[in-house]
Protein backbone atom coordinates (compact mmCIF):
# COMPACT_ATOMS: atom_id res chain seq x y z
CA UNK A 1 0.00 0.00 0.00
CA UNK A 2 1.68 2.91 -1.09
CA UNK A 3 1.78 5.86 1.34
CA UNK A 4 -0.41 9.44 1.14
CA UNK A 5 -1.02 12.35 2.74
CA UNK A 6 -4.34 11.41 4.84
CA UNK A 7 -2.06 8.37 6.15
CA UNK A 8 0.68 9.98 7.24
CA UNK A 9 -1.50 12.45 8.82
CA UNK A 10 -3.28 9.37 10.85
CA UNK A 11 -0.05 7.92 11.94
CA UNK A 12 1.41 12.03 13.27
CA UNK A 13 1.08 12.00 16.85
CA UNK A 14 0.45 15.68 16.29
CA UNK A 15 0.69 18.65 14.77
CA UNK A 16 3.67 19.83 15.96
CA UNK A 17 5.77 16.84 14.53
CA UNK A 18 4.13 17.42 11.35
CA UNK A 19 5.27 21.08 11.48
CA UNK A 20 8.35 20.46 12.26
CA UNK A 21 8.32 17.00 9.54
CA UNK A 22 7.61 19.87 6.79
CA UNK A 23 11.04 21.80 7.53
CA UNK A 24 12.67 19.05 6.50
CA UNK A 25 11.57 18.45 3.29
CA UNK A 26 14.32 20.45 1.79
CA UNK A 27 16.44 17.51 -0.49
CA UNK A 28 19.41 19.44 0.73
CA UNK A 29 18.97 18.36 4.27
CA UNK A 30 19.01 14.33 2.77
CA UNK A 31 22.11 13.62 2.50
CA UNK A 32 21.03 10.27 1.38
CA UNK A 33 17.79 9.10 -0.10
CA UNK A 34 16.88 5.75 -1.69
CA UNK A 35 14.15 2.65 -2.39
CA UNK A 36 14.07 -0.95 -3.77
CA UNK A 37 11.89 -3.00 -5.38
CA UNK A 38 10.37 -4.39 -2.28
CA UNK A 39 8.57 -1.36 -0.70
CA UNK A 40 11.47 -0.17 1.71
CA UNK A 41 12.68 3.57 1.36
CA UNK A 42 15.60 5.06 3.80
CA UNK A 43 17.51 7.95 3.92
CA UNK A 44 19.94 9.75 5.91
CA UNK A 45 19.02 13.10 7.53
CA UNK A 46 21.36 16.17 9.16
CA UNK A 47 20.64 16.59 12.55
CA UNK A 48 22.20 18.61 15.26
CA UNK A 49 25.08 16.16 15.66
CA UNK A 50 28.24 15.27 13.35
CA UNK A 51 26.28 11.88 11.48
CA UNK A 52 23.53 12.10 10.07
CA UNK A 53 20.40 10.44 11.51
CA UNK A 54 19.28 7.18 9.85
CA UNK A 55 15.72 6.21 8.54
CA UNK A 56 13.93 3.46 7.32
CA UNK A 57 10.26 3.20 6.40
CA UNK A 58 8.22 0.09 4.41
CA UNK A 59 5.31 1.21 2.35
CA UNK A 60 3.56 -1.92 2.76
CA UNK A 61 2.74 -1.77 6.26
CA UNK A 62 3.68 1.88 7.66
CA UNK A 63 6.84 0.68 9.82
CA UNK A 64 9.60 2.45 10.39
CA UNK A 65 12.97 2.93 12.29
CA UNK A 66 15.07 6.37 13.42
CA UNK A 67 17.97 6.25 15.14
CA UNK A 68 17.37 10.22 16.48
CA UNK A 69 16.71 10.28 20.24
CA UNK A 70 13.24 11.94 20.43
CA UNK A 71 10.43 10.24 22.30
CA UNK A 72 7.69 10.82 19.77
CA UNK A 73 6.58 7.98 17.77
CA UNK A 74 6.80 8.61 14.55
CA UNK A 75 9.21 11.13 14.70
CA UNK A 76 9.64 14.02 12.58
CA UNK A 77 12.28 12.78 10.84
CA UNK A 78 10.67 9.35 9.87
CA UNK A 79 7.41 12.09 8.73
CA UNK A 80 9.37 13.79 6.85
CA UNK A 81 10.48 10.51 5.17
CA UNK A 82 6.91 9.44 4.66
CA UNK A 83 6.01 12.99 3.40
CA UNK A 84 8.60 13.52 0.76
CA UNK A 85 8.25 9.77 -0.65
CA UNK A 86 4.08 10.60 -1.14
CA UNK A 87 4.49 13.59 -2.66
CA UNK A 88 6.82 11.95 -5.54
CA UNK A 89 8.76 15.51 -5.79
CA UNK A 90 12.39 14.21 -5.08
CA UNK A 91 13.97 11.35 -6.83
CA UNK A 92 14.80 7.95 -4.90
CA UNK A 93 17.76 6.31 -5.54
CA UNK A 94 17.33 2.74 -6.59
CA UNK A 95 19.82 0.67 -4.50
CA UNK A 96 20.64 -2.53 -2.77
CA UNK A 97 19.70 -2.49 1.00
CA UNK A 98 22.52 -1.34 3.09
CA UNK A 99 23.61 -3.31 6.63
CA UNK A 100 21.62 -1.42 9.18
CA UNK A 101 18.29 -1.32 6.55
CA UNK A 102 19.16 -5.76 6.73
CA UNK A 103 19.53 -5.28 10.34
CA UNK A 104 16.30 -3.65 11.18
CA UNK A 105 14.36 -5.75 9.00
CA UNK A 106 16.19 -8.91 10.90
CA UNK A 107 14.42 -7.62 14.51
CA UNK A 108 11.04 -6.51 13.02
CA UNK A 109 8.34 -9.11 14.49
CA UNK A 110 5.82 -8.28 12.28
CA UNK A 111 3.47 -4.91 10.95
CA UNK A 112 4.40 -1.59 13.21
CA UNK A 113 1.90 -0.99 16.04
CA UNK A 114 2.58 2.53 14.70
CA UNK A 115 0.67 2.04 11.44
CA UNK A 116 -2.84 1.27 13.92
CA UNK A 117 -4.29 4.94 14.03
CA UNK A 118 -4.65 5.29 17.99
CA UNK A 119 -7.63 7.90 18.84
CA UNK A 120 -5.35 10.82 20.09
CA UNK A 121 -5.89 14.46 18.49
CA UNK A 122 -3.72 14.21 15.21
CA UNK A 123 -2.33 17.17 12.63
CA UNK A 124 -3.11 17.35 9.53
CA UNK A 125 -1.07 18.01 6.36
CA UNK A 126 -3.00 21.18 5.39
CA UNK A 127 -2.77 22.50 8.82
CA UNK A 128 1.32 22.01 8.74
CA UNK A 129 1.32 24.01 5.24
CA UNK A 130 -1.14 26.83 6.91
CA UNK A 131 1.50 27.26 9.35
CA UNK A 132 4.10 27.73 7.13
CA UNK A 133 2.22 30.16 5.30
CA UNK A 134 1.60 32.30 8.74
CA UNK A 135 5.27 31.64 9.39
CA UNK A 136 6.11 33.65 6.22
CA UNK A 137 3.97 36.02 6.59
CA UNK A 138 6.30 39.12 7.36
CA UNK A 139 5.68 41.14 10.80
CA UNK A 140 7.19 44.61 9.50
CA UNK A 141 7.61 46.07 12.92
CA UNK A 142 9.11 42.86 14.44
CA UNK A 143 11.31 41.91 11.69
CA UNK A 144 12.75 45.74 12.02
CA UNK A 145 12.46 45.16 15.85
CA UNK A 146 14.71 41.94 15.45
CA UNK A 147 16.88 43.41 12.97
CA UNK A 148 18.02 46.33 15.38
CA UNK A 149 18.39 43.86 18.32
CA UNK A 150 20.48 41.93 16.12
CA UNK A 151 22.99 44.38 14.94
CA UNK A 152 22.92 45.55 18.61
CA UNK A 153 24.47 42.43 19.37
CA UNK A 154 26.89 42.15 16.67
CA UNK A 155 28.25 46.07 17.43
CA UNK A 156 28.76 44.77 21.11
CA UNK A 157 30.20 41.43 20.36
CA UNK A 158 32.80 43.14 17.72
CA UNK A 159 33.24 46.09 20.39
CA UNK A 160 34.14 42.76 22.87
CA UNK A 161 36.40 41.03 20.30
CA UNK A 162 38.59 44.18 20.13
CA UNK A 163 39.26 44.63 23.57
CA UNK A 164 40.24 40.79 23.72
CA UNK A 165 42.51 41.73 20.89
CA UNK A 166 44.02 44.27 23.04
CA UNK A 167 44.89 41.75 26.19
CA UNK A 168 46.20 39.46 23.62
CA UNK A 169 48.49 42.34 22.18
CA UNK A 170 49.93 42.56 25.93
CA UNK A 171 49.88 39.41 26.47
CA UNK A 172 52.26 38.69 23.49
CA UNK A 173 54.62 41.36 25.10
CA UNK A 174 54.51 39.81 28.10
CA UNK A 175 55.89 36.40 26.19
CA UNK A 176 58.81 38.35 24.05
CA UNK A 177 59.99 40.47 27.08
CA UNK A 178 60.12 37.35 28.70
CA UNK A 179 61.91 35.79 26.55
CA UNK A 180 61.03 32.50 24.69
CA UNK A 181 62.84 29.70 26.71
CA UNK A 182 60.76 31.11 29.59
CA UNK A 183 57.66 31.24 27.61
CA UNK A 184 57.73 27.32 27.34
CA UNK A 185 58.66 26.49 30.41
CA UNK A 186 54.79 27.35 31.60
CA UNK A 187 53.07 27.44 27.65
CA UNK A 188 50.32 25.10 29.08
CA UNK A 189 49.10 27.68 32.15
CA UNK A 190 49.96 30.73 29.92
CA UNK A 191 48.26 30.02 27.23
CA UNK A 192 45.19 28.31 29.24
CA UNK A 193 44.63 31.63 31.08
CA UNK A 194 44.60 34.10 27.59
CA UNK A 195 41.97 31.17 25.66
CA UNK A 196 39.69 31.76 28.86
CA UNK A 197 40.23 35.47 28.30
CA UNK A 198 39.64 35.02 24.59
CA UNK A 199 36.40 33.01 25.33
CA UNK A 200 35.40 35.76 27.56
CA UNK A 201 35.64 38.12 24.52
CA UNK A 202 34.04 36.04 22.53
CA UNK A 203 36.63 35.58 20.23
CA UNK A 204 35.98 31.76 20.69
CA UNK A 205 37.81 30.74 17.50
CA UNK A 206 40.83 32.41 18.18
CA UNK A 207 41.00 31.24 21.97
CA UNK A 208 40.53 27.50 21.03
CA UNK A 209 43.85 28.64 18.86
CA UNK A 210 45.60 29.55 21.55
CA UNK A 211 44.69 26.77 23.87
CA UNK A 212 45.95 24.07 21.72
CA UNK A 213 49.27 26.48 21.30
CA UNK A 214 50.93 24.33 23.55
CA UNK A 215 49.87 21.18 23.06
CA UNK A 216 51.37 21.64 19.24
CA UNK A 217 54.30 22.50 20.72
CA UNK A 218 55.39 19.88 23.13
CA UNK A 219 54.06 17.63 19.72
CA UNK A 220 57.42 18.51 18.30
CA UNK A 221 60.97 17.99 19.12
CA UNK A 222 62.50 19.65 21.37
CA UNK A 223 65.47 21.66 19.28
CA UNK A 224 62.11 22.88 17.09
CA UNK A 225 59.83 24.06 20.00
CA UNK A 226 61.88 27.87 20.07
CA UNK A 227 61.64 28.32 16.52
CA UNK A 228 57.50 27.16 16.36
CA UNK A 229 56.77 29.34 19.49
CA UNK A 230 58.28 32.66 17.95
CA UNK A 231 56.41 31.54 14.56
CA UNK A 232 52.98 30.60 16.18
CA UNK A 233 53.41 33.75 18.46
CA UNK A 234 53.63 35.79 15.19
CA UNK A 235 50.85 33.93 13.34
CA UNK A 236 48.38 35.09 16.60
CA UNK A 237 49.76 39.13 15.85
CA UNK A 238 49.45 38.90 12.36
CA UNK A 239 45.61 37.69 12.80
CA UNK A 240 44.79 40.06 15.56
CA UNK A 241 46.70 43.22 13.13
CA UNK A 242 44.04 41.51 10.34
CA UNK A 243 41.04 41.11 12.30
CA UNK A 244 41.68 44.98 13.27
CA UNK A 245 41.94 46.37 9.39
CA UNK A 246 39.50 43.86 8.10
CA UNK A 247 37.96 46.55 6.11
CA UNK A 248 41.22 47.72 4.29
CA UNK A 249 40.88 43.48 3.28
CA UNK A 250 39.29 41.78 -0.12
CA UNK A 251 36.01 40.16 0.75
CA UNK A 252 37.95 36.81 0.86
CA UNK A 253 40.57 37.56 3.10
CA UNK A 254 37.88 40.01 5.40
CA UNK A 255 36.06 36.12 5.84
CA UNK A 256 39.42 34.38 6.73
CA UNK A 257 40.00 36.25 9.07
CA UNK A 258 36.47 36.89 11.39
CA UNK A 259 36.04 32.84 10.86
CA UNK A 260 39.55 32.26 12.57
CA UNK A 261 38.99 34.47 15.31
CA UNK A 262 35.02 33.20 15.96
CA UNK A 263 32.48 34.45 13.45
CA UNK A 264 30.88 31.06 11.99
CA UNK A 265 28.71 30.94 9.11
CA UNK A 266 25.62 28.39 9.88
CA UNK A 267 24.88 25.73 7.77
CA UNK A 268 21.51 27.15 6.13
CA UNK A 269 23.20 30.38 6.18
CA UNK A 270 26.00 28.66 3.94
CA UNK A 271 23.62 26.98 1.54
CA UNK A 272 21.36 29.96 1.05
CA UNK A 273 24.34 32.17 0.55
CA UNK A 274 24.54 32.78 -2.97
CA UNK A 275 27.53 33.72 -3.95
CA UNK A 276 29.17 30.42 -2.04
CA UNK A 277 31.12 28.22 -4.12
CA UNK A 278 29.49 25.10 -5.36
CA UNK A 279 31.57 22.06 -6.45
CA UNK A 280 29.91 18.70 -7.94
CA UNK A 281 31.45 15.56 -8.52
CA UNK A 282 32.91 12.19 -7.28
CA UNK A 283 34.83 12.49 -3.54
CA UNK A 284 36.93 10.33 -1.89
CA UNK A 285 37.40 10.33 1.34
CA UNK A 286 41.26 9.48 2.01
CA UNK A 287 41.69 10.27 5.72
CA UNK A 288 39.44 10.77 8.66
CA UNK A 289 40.26 11.55 11.95
CA UNK A 290 38.73 12.50 15.70
CA UNK A 291 40.77 15.37 17.97
CA UNK A 292 39.52 15.46 21.51
CA UNK A 293 39.77 20.03 22.23
CA UNK A 294 40.11 21.50 25.19
CA UNK A 295 36.38 22.33 25.36
CA UNK A 296 35.11 19.00 25.68
CA UNK A 297 34.03 18.93 22.32
CA UNK A 298 35.29 16.11 19.56
CA UNK A 299 36.34 17.64 16.42
CA UNK A 300 35.90 15.16 13.52
CA UNK A 301 37.61 15.87 10.04
CA UNK A 302 36.78 14.41 6.64
CA UNK A 303 39.32 14.85 4.08
CA UNK A 304 38.05 14.50 0.85
CA UNK A 305 39.73 14.02 -2.75
CA UNK A 306 37.19 14.71 -5.78
CA UNK A 307 38.20 12.17 -9.12
CA UNK A 308 38.82 13.88 -12.34
CA UNK A 309 41.08 15.83 -14.15
CA UNK A 310 41.21 19.41 -14.07
CA UNK A 311 38.84 22.14 -11.89
CA UNK A 312 39.14 23.69 -8.41
CA UNK A 313 39.50 22.85 -5.44
CA UNK A 314 40.14 19.59 -5.83
CA UNK A 315 40.34 18.89 -1.79
CA UNK A 316 37.39 19.00 0.91
CA UNK A 317 37.42 19.30 4.40
CA UNK A 318 34.23 18.00 6.37
CA UNK A 319 34.27 19.44 10.00
CA UNK A 320 31.71 18.37 12.82
CA UNK A 321 32.20 18.88 16.46
CA UNK A 322 30.22 16.43 18.90
CA UNK A 323 30.12 16.69 22.81
CA UNK A 324 32.83 14.41 24.54
CA UNK A 325 30.06 13.59 26.88
CA UNK A 326 28.56 11.02 24.01
CA UNK A 327 31.02 8.83 24.19
CA UNK A 328 32.84 7.78 20.87
CA UNK A 329 31.31 9.02 17.53
CA UNK A 330 31.20 7.51 14.24
CA UNK A 331 32.20 9.75 11.31
CA UNK A 332 29.52 9.67 8.63
CA UNK A 333 32.05 8.36 6.50
CA UNK A 334 34.64 6.20 6.78
CA UNK A 335 38.41 5.85 4.85
CA UNK A 336 37.83 4.45 1.49
CA UNK A 337 34.10 5.46 0.96
CA UNK A 338 33.18 6.97 -2.40
CA UNK A 339 30.14 9.42 -3.00
CA UNK A 340 28.66 11.60 -5.66
CA UNK A 341 27.60 15.19 -4.44
CA UNK A 342 27.49 18.69 -4.77
CA UNK A 343 29.62 20.28 -1.99
CA UNK A 344 29.17 24.30 -0.60
CA UNK A 345 32.20 25.79 -0.08
CA UNK A 346 33.05 28.18 3.30
CA UNK A 347 34.23 32.17 1.70
CA UNK A 348 37.89 31.73 1.45
CA UNK A 349 41.09 32.89 -0.08
CA UNK A 350 41.88 29.01 -0.09
CA UNK A 351 38.66 27.02 -0.31
CA UNK A 352 39.09 23.72 1.45
CA UNK A 353 36.08 23.73 4.42
CA UNK A 354 33.40 22.82 3.18
CA UNK A 355 29.85 21.03 3.78
CA UNK A 356 27.49 18.50 1.47
CA UNK A 357 24.50 20.40 0.20
CA UNK A 358 23.25 17.43 -1.64
CA UNK A 359 24.57 13.77 -1.91
CA UNK A 360 23.29 12.62 -5.31
CA UNK A 361 24.33 8.63 -5.40
CA UNK A 362 24.86 6.76 -1.86
CA UNK A 363 28.01 6.16 -0.30
CA UNK A 364 30.09 2.77 -1.41
CA UNK A 365 33.77 1.78 -1.12
CA UNK A 366 36.37 2.04 -3.18
CA UNK A 367 39.13 -0.05 -3.54
CA UNK A 368 41.70 2.44 -4.99
CA UNK A 369 42.73 6.14 -5.20
CA UNK A 370 40.94 8.07 -7.20
CA UNK A 371 43.04 9.33 -10.77
CA UNK A 372 45.43 11.72 -8.91
CA UNK A 373 46.70 15.38 -11.06
CA UNK A 374 49.64 14.52 -13.05
CA UNK A 375 52.45 16.35 -10.78
CA UNK A 376 55.48 15.83 -8.47
CA UNK A 377 55.85 16.07 -4.96
CA UNK A 378 57.33 19.70 -5.60
CA UNK A 379 54.86 20.73 -8.08
CA UNK A 380 52.24 19.46 -4.81
CA UNK A 381 54.13 22.03 -2.05
CA UNK A 382 54.55 24.87 -4.17
CA UNK A 383 51.08 24.92 -4.62
CA UNK A 384 50.98 24.64 -0.79
CA UNK A 385 53.49 27.68 -0.55
CA UNK A 386 50.92 29.59 -2.66
CA UNK A 387 48.10 28.92 -0.50
CA UNK A 388 50.58 29.73 2.66
CA UNK A 389 50.89 32.97 1.24
CA UNK A 390 47.17 33.79 0.57
CA UNK A 391 46.50 32.58 3.85
CA UNK A 392 49.27 32.93 6.36
CA UNK A 393 48.00 30.93 9.82
CA UNK A 394 47.16 28.05 7.02
CA UNK A 395 47.10 25.30 9.33
CA UNK A 396 47.20 21.39 7.59
CA UNK A 397 47.23 21.21 3.87
CA UNK A 398 46.64 18.13 1.40
CA UNK A 399 49.65 17.23 -1.26
CA UNK A 400 49.02 14.69 -3.66
CA UNK A 401 51.79 13.27 -5.43
CA UNK A 402 53.23 10.88 -8.00
CA UNK A 403 56.43 8.64 -8.06
CA UNK A 404 57.61 9.70 -4.95
CA UNK A 405 60.06 7.03 -2.55
CA UNK A 406 60.50 6.64 0.85
CA UNK A 407 63.92 7.51 2.48
CA UNK A 408 65.48 6.83 6.09
CA UNK A 409 67.99 8.89 7.22
CA UNK A 410 69.48 7.72 10.70
CA UNK A 411 65.85 7.51 13.00
CA UNK A 412 64.01 10.09 10.41
CA UNK A 413 61.98 8.97 7.67
CA UNK A 414 61.39 11.52 4.16
CA UNK A 415 58.77 11.30 1.72
CA UNK A 416 61.35 12.46 -1.24
CA UNK A 417 60.67 13.52 -4.84
CA UNK A 418 63.64 12.32 -6.28
CA UNK A 419 67.42 11.36 -4.57
CA UNK A 420 68.32 15.03 -5.05
CA UNK A 421 64.70 16.79 -4.69
CA UNK A 422 62.60 17.81 -2.34
CA UNK A 423 62.22 15.99 0.97
CA UNK A 424 59.32 16.10 3.46
CA UNK A 425 59.53 14.74 6.68
CA UNK A 426 57.30 12.08 7.90
CA UNK A 427 55.43 12.54 11.26
CA UNK A 428 57.33 10.57 14.05
CA UNK A 429 54.37 8.66 14.69
CA UNK A 430 54.03 6.66 11.51
CA UNK A 431 57.63 5.97 11.97
CA UNK A 432 56.27 2.44 13.05
CA UNK A 433 54.52 1.66 9.87
CA UNK A 434 55.99 3.78 7.07
CA UNK A 435 59.05 1.62 7.29
CA UNK A 436 57.66 -1.14 4.95
CA UNK A 437 57.52 1.94 2.17
CA UNK A 438 61.09 3.07 2.45
CA UNK A 439 63.28 1.59 -0.22
CA UNK A 440 60.48 0.75 -1.67
CA UNK A 441 59.82 1.70 -5.59
CA UNK A 442 58.57 4.69 -6.14
CA UNK A 443 54.81 5.08 -5.42
CA UNK A 444 51.73 7.58 -5.86
CA UNK A 445 49.59 8.60 -2.49
CA UNK A 446 47.85 11.78 -0.93
CA UNK A 447 48.43 12.98 2.67
CA UNK A 448 48.42 16.32 5.01
CA UNK A 449 51.50 18.61 5.41
CA UNK A 450 51.37 21.25 8.48
CA UNK A 451 54.56 23.11 7.71
CA UNK A 452 56.72 20.80 9.62
CA UNK A 453 55.88 17.01 8.91
CA UNK A 454 54.00 15.14 6.68
CA UNK A 455 51.13 12.74 7.49
CA UNK A 456 51.20 10.13 4.45
CA UNK A 457 47.28 9.02 4.51
CA UNK A 458 47.36 6.55 1.74
CA UNK A 459 49.56 5.36 -0.57
CA UNK A 460 49.24 2.84 -4.18
CA UNK A 461 52.14 0.86 -4.29
CA UNK A 462 53.30 -1.95 -6.54
CA UNK A 463 52.16 -4.39 -3.68
CA UNK A 464 48.42 -2.74 -3.19
CA UNK A 465 47.44 0.40 -1.11
CA UNK A 466 49.09 1.64 2.29
CA UNK A 467 47.11 3.44 4.99
CA UNK A 468 48.49 5.05 7.16
CA UNK A 469 47.06 5.39 11.00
Amino acid sequence: MALDLERIEALAPDQASLNAARKLLKPATWPTLACDDGGLVWGEVQGSGATPYRVVISEEDAGYKCTCPSRKFPCKHTLALMWLRAERKVDFARADRPEWVLDWLSRRRGPSAAATPVETPKGSISAALSADIAEDTPDPKAEARAQAQRERIQREREASILLGLDELDLWLQDQLDRGVAAFLTDAGAACRKLAQRLVDAKATSLAMRVDLLSSRLFALPETLRPQAAIEELGQLHLIAEAYRRQDDLDAALREDVRQTVGWNQGREALLADPTALHVAGRWHVFAARQIVQPDRLRRIETWLLRDGDGGSPRFALLLDFVPLAGGTSAAGYLVGDVFEAELVFYTTTVPLRALVGAQTQSTAPSRALPSLPDISLSAAFADYQAALAAKPWLGEWPLTFLGATVRRRASDYYLMDSPDGLALAIAPHQEASVWALAGADAFDGVGLWDGRYFWLAQAETPLGRWVGS
